[in-house]
């Protein structure tokens, strides 16, 4: 089910009044079982086929909890945490890389003329599975670590791993920070409720009005990007980078707000990346719960500064590959992480440790150098292969006839999708030091209500319901 369609429209309102009319009346296992049972629903309403694979991840991971708690030698703690992990990456392997292994390998044997026979199964990659597989992932590693203790109740754990509102596409919640609130009994709260409409309010401006709107436009150019001029492909990098953050960020606020009217407090998966001073600060803002996920569970027991500088950066560099890898079987992916790690490296030494500072506008230069490398990496991210990659970029850099003429779009188009964007970057710079763009409590409620209407009227206006979120591939 997407958030974005008229069954959600329909589907959540119910569930809000069923929880806090009748079922927060009741215990917390009740409670959490209401929720399990919705939160299948969610998921199965896109394919019921793959629940199992949600059940059989809780399974493991529950009793895997349990057995590395219990062990008294760490030998076994170890052979629990592996089978852990194995079942884990095990099914995210074979479901998401597994055709693409198959493929390159038989490529690399074509090349030494041998022929490979290769498998015809058609694998569909579940919705979801990167991300509730690295939630599950991080609940046995940090019991292993003696960082949390294992829940005893099934029920509260089933329903932390398949938590509908940010199931699908994070953020990707520790079992330290969101577990123990299935354990707790809630109290309506107004104020909560309202804060989380007004994020899930902008998130869905976010989705339907700017990434919606700028979707068709990015699709253009990069399906006809060898008609396409220089400055054609240089909108369509720039386009493709607001695309895709006002479709995952989107994401995340409906999520956070949706959680937050059932009383649940999600991490900030974004904090206006696009607005960093540098690629190091990029990070910090930029996917939260993924970043920090690496950075706790591949990069610091790789050996992360503690090291030789040498052995420092081939950390950096490998954890950013393995994200990229994260992202989907195809070159693609890990040219973008490799990039972002060079990145990284070469601009660290010029980068002060600026993150939790307000942006200013005498900073706007170091701001337009970050977005416009994260643009040309986020080019390899969008294309289909590196082929495709090379032939735009070869094209953005050549300055042959009418280099600064814009093609393939018409100008209703450019104008509604730039009206959007710009609203959105205007309220989220005037905003940059809250949590969303709609975090209006300081201005009067005049104002305030107005901005509120104009928002719902701008979604309204560009509602759709075929865009799915571009992060569900992942």
């Amino acid at each position: 089910m997407l958030f974005n369609s008229i069954e959600f429209v329909l589907f959540f309102p119910i569930v809000f009044l069923l929880y806090w009319g009748i079922f927060n009346r009741h215990s917390a296992r009740t409670r959490n079982l209401f929720l399990l049972v919705i939160s299948y629903l969610f998921y199965g309403w896109w394919d019921y086929r793959f629940l199992g694979l949600i059940i059989l991840s809780s399974l493991v991971d529950y009793w895997c909890g349990n057995a590395i708690y219990r062990s008294s030698r760490q030998s076994a703690k170890r052979f629990w945490l592996v089978v852990s992990l194995s079942v884990n990456l095990g099914v995210l392997f074979f479901f998401k890389y597994y055709g693409f292994f198959i493929q390159e390998l038989a490529t690399v044997f074509s090349s030494w003329g041998y022929a490979l026979p290769t498998s015809t199964l058609k694998i569909i990659l579940p919705v979801g599975i990167s991300f509730y597989t690295f939630q599950t992932l991080s609940y046995t590693i940090d019991i292993y670590r003696q960082r949390i203790s294992p829940t005893n109740d099934p029920v509260a754990f089933f329903a932390f791993v398949s938590f509908f509102p940010q199931l699908v596409a994070g953020p990707i919640e520790r079992a330290r920070h969101l577990l123990p609130q299935f354990n707790k009994l809630k109290k309506f709260d107004r104020q909560v409720a309202v804060n989380g409409f007004r994020q899930l309010l902008w998130g869905f401006f976010a989705k339907i009005a700017v990434a919606d709107s700028v979707a068709p436009i990015v699709d253009s150019i990069f399906a006809h990007h060898t008609q396409a001029t220089a400055a054609t492909l240089l909108l369509g990098a720039v386009l493709f980078s607001i695309q895709i953050f006002c479709d995952f960020a989107g994401y995340s606020n409906i999520a956070i707000g949706t959680a937050a009217l059932l009383g649940f407090d999600l991490m900030q998966n974004f904090n206006m990346p696009y607005f960093s001073r540098n690629i190091r600060e990029f990070w910090t803002r930029w996917h939260i719960s993924l970043s920090t996920w690496f950075r706790d569970y591949i990069y610091i027991p790789l050996g992360g500064n503690r090291c030789s500088k040498a052995k420092h950066a081939l950390n950096i560099m490998l954890t950013f590959i393995i994200s990229g890898l994260w992202h989907g079987a195809n070159w693609t992916f890990l040219v973008w992480g490799a990039l972002h790690g060079f990145l990284y490296l070469i601009t660290k030494p010029f980068s002060r440790s600026n993150d939790q500072t307000k942006p200013e506008l005498q900073q706007l230069p170091a701001i337009l150098t970050t977005f416009l490398l994260v643009c040309f990496a986020f080019i390899f991210f969008r294309a289909e292969n590196i082929g495709h990659a090379y032939s735009y970029l070869s094209r953005m850099f050549s300055f042959t006839s009418n280099p600064f003429s814009i093609k393939l779009i018409t100008n209703k188009q450019l104008a509604i999708a730039f009206f959007f964007t710009l609203s959105l970057l205007i309220t989220e710079w005037v905003q940059r030091d809250k949590k969303h763009g709609l975090d209006l409590i300081d201005i009067k409620p005049v104002l305030r209500y107005g901005i509120y209407y104009l928002v719902i009227g701008s979604i309204l206006f560009s509602f759709q319901t075929d865009r799915i979120f571009i992060y569900f591939q992942f």
